[in-house]
């Protein structure tokens, strides 16, 4: 048996204890029940931030964008499509920056659009611009 990987629940922002080859099992949450992996990017405040983002042993790729922009919009299909395809090996996740401006200025986020990849709490890789669900995949593989 593996050693056990940390998982935050999308739900309850509990962390879960998974051992690695189980991740493909369809794990739930010790705490709330329900599925750790849902196919669906998790939306993040400034409350549950720092939980998915430095308690995660999975890399978690933001997605900072913002209900007004149209790339963005035009870009959700494919991000939903990328969790899809990336999940249980990464977390996909969505800030929006209008509700939750001071986490857009403490990543300097600059345009929206912007993905950015993090590890072990460390921002790894940033690519600001939509993307297709292809390109996004590609992108994320490329720096895990």
């Amino acid at each position: 048996m593996s050693n056990p990987i940390h998982i935050v629940c999308p739900h309850c922002n509990a962390v879960n204890r998974i051992p690695a080859e189980r991740l493909e099992d369809r794990p739930n949450c010790g705490k709330c029940k329900k599925p750790l992996f849902t196919a669906q990017p998790t939306e993040l405040t400034s409350l549950n931030f720092p939980v998915h983002i430095n308690r995660n042993d999975l890399p978690v790729v933001v997605d900072f964008w913002a209900p007004w922009c149209g790339p963005c919009k035009m870009m959700a299909p494919a991000f939903v499509q990328a969790a899809a395809e990336l999940e249980p090996h990464v977390r996909l996740a969505k800030v929006n920056t209008e509700q939750e401006q001071v986490l857009a200025g403490q990543f300097a986020i600059r345009s929206i659009p912007t993905l950015a990849i993090f590890k072990s709490g460390e921002e790894v890789a940033r690519q600001p611009g939509a993307m297709s669900g292809a390109d996004i995949v590609r992108w994320v593989r490329s720096h895990i």
